[in-house]
């Protein structure tokens, strides 16, 4: 591989992990002024260190988006129920111990037939239907950055083009909850939910 190209794929991982840490950053911001009692559920952000170890762990490359959102959010502190959904589409960020259970499980019972295939190994899961389920969720394609979503019936759609597209409409969608497709953003109780 030449170095133009290294170079390129280097600009390429800056410039979304950028774009992950703005969008995550209007992201929290809003918390923080409107959902307080969701804004206390996250987690302190994830080491370098931290983040190097469960790489090791995890046998995958985590892409440079995918660290920009674990630098600033490594899951929530919280059990499952009101708030803890708070993601676009109604999930809830997963912990490295939720992400590493989960990607195990699935590789674990992988399937390949002619051209489906259940898990991929660049498939790394980061969001589910609660803080700690492992039966349906979101994963990030380490290899194409796209955004997945699985579900314990081995169903898997392509619902993201990006891991910065997907927070950057959560973003917007708070900001400019009028203009939201589908289910826009409300407060309850403090917490943020989808109505």
């Amino acid at each position: 591989m030449s170095g133009e190209i290294r170079d390129g794929w280097a600009r390429q991982a800056a410039i979304e992990a950028r774009q992950v840490d703005d969008a995550w950053e209007r992201i929290e911001t809003w918390l923080h002024r409107n959902a307080p009692a969701t804004a206390a559920l996250l987690r302190p952000g994830a080491t370098d260190d931290e983040l190097a170890a469960f790489e090791r762990e995890l046998g995958v490359r985590i892409p440079a988006g995918l660290k920009a959102l674990w630098r600033r959010c490594p899951g929530m502190t919280a059990v499952d129920g009101v708030g803890a959904d708070f993601l676009l589409g109604r999930w809830a960020p997963m912990t490295f111990d939720a992400v590493l259970e989960t990607y195990r499980m699935q590789m674990g019972m992988r399937v390949t037939m002619d051209e489906y295939v259940s898990w991929r190994p660049s498939w790394i899961p980061f969001a589910s239907f609660g803080a700690h389920d492992t039966l349906y969720g979101l994963c990030l394609d380490a290899e194409t950055g796209k955004i997945w979503k699985w579900t314990e019936i081995a169903e898997r759609t392509l619902v993201h083009p990006s891991l910065s597209v997907y927070l950057e409409d959560m973003a917007d969608a708070l900001d400019l909850p009028d203009l939201t497709p589908g289910a826009p953003p409300r407060v309850r109780e403090g917490a943020l939910v989808w109505a």
